[in-house]
């Protein structure tokens, strides 16, 4: 490598390091360098490191692959990294914070090459270079590889040879192949660099799912899934025959059963299959099915397997022989014979060649006696002498089957007794007498007969039906129903007994006050057949149990009917309970009084009246005029439209108020608009009932009241007017020299009656100076002023002097006002 641009690069940093910082310049042998082998993805990051510490100057530089030359990708002098033009090409190059590292993201092709990063360090031993170099390789993941095949198809014993194809892929590149059979069981064939695979020589083993799989150090891929389709057969076939069962003369089955000939022969694609019966076409398929084999069917089958695509073809021949022993097993039943008073045992087994061999055990005569029948066996066995649940075998045996073939059968009665019943169809129209005695073999005879002995219709096993068309002729009369069985030694009997149904009621006539929920029973004493009961109210309308105002309960024979919130004008009247059945009917009314409460009292506004001119709250006082019961008031509007929606209607009354308490006369009304001119009245209520309402009443406005206001303007005026004149008078009294006359126009010239209250020390020491002094003559005394002075008595010799030459004294006035 030359030097050039990495000389020049290098000289100018330690030229600008040595001239900035002052360096010292270390010999150049001294510096260090390091290679460093990194590689990166293509798409993906890498990290190219400077160092483990962030140099004081360094510079990035890269070299494409075949060149000497060295470009600036990034420097930093100092001042902070500086990124080149070079660095778009190579991808996202940031440089890593407080380090000289790059950082590249979506890493290109192109950045492939040689990074040169030459850091300087300032050390205490002077600047020291080092160069880093970094080769840098960028490695492309494999992309996903396709197989070619040269025959997809192949004949059985020629060559196939398979080529994994892969559009992108840094070498080395490894290639697997994997194959998947029929069974879903997954092998490798081939592993190593070579991507082509070469089969000289197939079979039908090596058909399958075949795929590639590419790899190198960055990933790995597999290719879809091909088919490899190996064509051969077909081989010689194979028939299989169900049932099975082989003879000498090859295979056989019994007659009548469905006999299916299999043919199987190994072919790709499959082989088409052709039956011969004695040389004659007689199905196309591979498995013939004979439903019902029959003796003629003895012969020659023959299975043909072709190959249409190699046009070849192969052919097996078996012999079946149809052996016909008796279909299933002996069938035995036991039948009632000697109207009703024996049994008759019965075996048969039918069809076989020779034909079955048949007798019954335990038998009232001996086997000698009885012998041995073919195909069918039959014997009476007397129904006094046999118990119940008896069991009675037929043993039948053929000489086509190995083992004996047999039948057992029992006798037994009924359980419990005959039963019956009557009902009646829809509408009750017709009337149907059931009579059944289930279970028992051979099963029961039942018949209907009347009273008098008269049989009607006729006898039928286990059960019977008698249809009579509905009439209220039929109430009160009896039906019998006769049964017999063989193991019973006399005729059992069930009795019928029809009515019609009959209602009572523990009360016709209910009352209740209004509001309350109210009970109607009716109870059906006597019924046959069954019904229920039907209730229709005061309108004489059906009840049903979908409607809210009425509860239905209905138990046994006893039905109760519940009025909810009975209400005197809707719910009073006749009720009635029905009941139905085929041969009558009956009802019964129930009278239902639904009582009011008594009227409350009538109600006087005594007071209606706003509790401030805000006009937003109504204080109400009422009295009661009368006696009687209540439990509450409400409280009614009427409020009117306002002037531009007036109409000549005139407006209802609304319930703004309810559930006062019957002890209340007061009440406050609240939320009211100001502007609106509102009228209410009152009424007393009773539970439900509503007594007459008062007379409707207009708020009145509050009173004007001035009383307050002036005693307090009154009272505040004559506090203020007295402390005025107290503040006068001591401004007065302690300042008489200044305005001497002014102190003389309220308190006059008479000293000798005035009198001073010494509060102060000084004024004491004036005193008793003044006090040696006298009172010159001629000298005007003071006259009287209108307040009084409190203090200890003087005399005229006590006074002080008067005049300009007085000394000033200190007074303390008290003044007492009075109103």
């Amino acid at each position: 490598m030359g030097y050039g641009l990495a000389d020049l690069a290098y000289v100018c940093l330690i030229f600008s390091l040595s001239t900035s910082q002052g360096l010292d310049i270390l010999d150049p042998g001294e510096v260090v360098y390091i290679h460093i082998q990194t590689k990166g993805v293509v798409g993906r990051s890498v990290i190219l490191e400077c160092g483990p510490t962030l140099p004081d100057v360094y510079i990035w530089g890269f070299t494409v692959p075949g060149t000497e030359n060295i470009r600036a990708v990034v420097y930093n002098f100092g001042q902070g990294p500086r990124l080149q033009s070079l660095a778009r090409s190579l991808g996202d190059l940031n440089v890593i914070s407080n380090t000289a590292s790059l950082f590249i993201d979506k890493l290109p092709l192109a950045a492939h090459g040689l990074y040169t990063c030459q850091a300087l360090y300032d050390t205490p031993q002077g600047a020291k270079l080092i160069y880093y170099y970094v080769q840098l390789a960028v490695l492309v993941p494999v992309s996903k590889p396709y197989v070619i095949v040269s025959d997809s198809s192949p004949v059985e014993g020629t060559p196939v040879w398979m080529r994994c194809g892969l559009e992108n892929g840094t070498s080395p590149i490894r290639y697997l192949w994997e194959r998947e059979n029929r069974d879903g069981v997954l092998a490798n064939l081939a592993e190593g660099n070579v991507n082509l695979l070469n089969i000289t020589s197939v079979n039908r083993n090596h058909t399958g799912w075949y795929r590639c799989l590419a790899s190198n150090e960055v990933n790995q891929q597999r290719s879809d899934r091909i088919w490899l389709d190996i064509i051969y057969g077909p081989d010689l076939p194979r028939i299989d025959i169900t049932p099975y069962s082989v003879t000498e003369r090859g295979y056989s089955a019994l007659e009548r059963e469905t006999v299916s000939l299999m043919c199987q022969a190994s072919s790709n694609p499959p082989s088409q299959y052709v039956w011969f019966y004695n040389n004659s076409q007689v199905f196309t398929g591979q498995q013939f099915t004979i439903t019902k084999i029959l003796r003629m069917h003895t012969g020659h089958y023959s299975c043909l397997a072709q190959n249409t695509y190699l046009n070849t073809r192969s052919k097996t021949t078996i012999t079946l022989t149809v052996y016909y022993p008796p279909d299933g097993n002996p069938t035995c039943t036991i039948l009632p014979t000697n109207n009703y008073t024996d049994l008759a045992l019965w075996c048969s087994w039918e069809g076989g060649y020779p034909p079955a061999s048949l007798h019954w055990t335990p038998s009232p005569v001996s086997d000698s006696e009885q012998g041995y029948s073919l195909s069918n066996a039959s014997l009476i066995q007397p129904g006094s002498s046999t118990t119940n649940n008896s069991i009675f075998t037929c043993h039948g045996s053929h000489v086509a089957l190995d083992a004996p073939y047999r039948c057992s059968i029992s006798t037994y009665l009924p359980l419990g007794e005959p039963r019956c019943f009557a009902y009646a169809t829809r509408n009750n129209e017709y009337l149907m007498l059931s009579c059944s005695w289930e279970g028992g073999f051979p099963r029961a005879l039942m018949w209907w007969a009347s009273n008098n002995g008269d049989t009607y219709s006729s006898s039928e096993e286990e059960a019977n039906i008698l249809v009579l068309r509905s009439s209220s002729a039929l109430s009160g009369k009896g039906f019998t129903c006769h049964a017999a069985h063989p193991l019973s030694a006399a005729n059992k009997q069930c009795v019928l007994r029809l009515e019609a149904p009959v209602l009572v009621t523990h009360r016709s006539l209910v009352s209740v006050y209004e509001g309350s929920d109210v009970q109607l029973t009716c109870v059906l004493k006597a019924t046959y057949p069954a019904t229920g009961i039907t209730w229709y109210n005061n309108r004489k309308k059906l009840v049903l149990d979908t409607a809210s105002k009425y509860l239905l309960y209905h138990e046994s024979a006893r039905s109760n009917l519940t009025v909810r919130e009975a209400d005197s004008q809707e719910d009073s009247g006749q009720y009635w309970c029905s009941a139905t059945n085929a041969v009558g009917g009956a009802e019964v009314p129930i009278m239902l009084l639904v009582k009011r409460y008594p009227i409350p009292p009538n109600v006087t506004i005594s007071k209606i009246m706003y509790n401030s001119r805000k006009r937003m709250e109504v204080d109400v006082e009422w009295a009661i005029r009368g006696a009687g019961d209540l439990t509450g008031f409400v409280v009614e509007q009427q409020r009117p439209q306002m002037p531009a929606l007036k109409t000549n209607s005139t407006m209802s009354w609304l319930q703004v108020v309810m559930g006062i308490g019957p002890d209340a006369r007061t009440y406050k009304l609240v939320g009211l608009e100001p502007a609106v001119t509102y009228t209410f009245r009152i009424m007393a209520v009773n539970r439900r009932t509503l007594g007459y309402p008062s007379e409707g009443r207009t708020p009145a406005d509050p009173p004007f009241n001035a009383y307050p206001a002036v005693i307090g303007a009154a009272v505040g005026g004559m506090i203020v007017a007295t402390i005025a004149t107290m503040l006068l008078f001591m401004f007065i009294v302690r300042n008489r020299n200044i305005n001497p006359r002014l102190h003389d126009f309220f308190f006059g010239m008479q000293r000798s009656q005035s009198q001073e209250n010494i509060n102060y020390p000084e004024d004491e020491v004036v005193s008793r100076s003044q006090s040696e002094g006298h009172i010159e003559e001629g000298a005007p005394s003071p006259s009287p002023g209108p307040a009084v002075v409190s203090g200890s008595p003087m005399s005229a010799e006590d006074l002080p002097p008067t005049g300009d030459n007085a000394d000033p004294v200190n007074v303390t006035i008290t003044v007492t006002a009075t109103s």
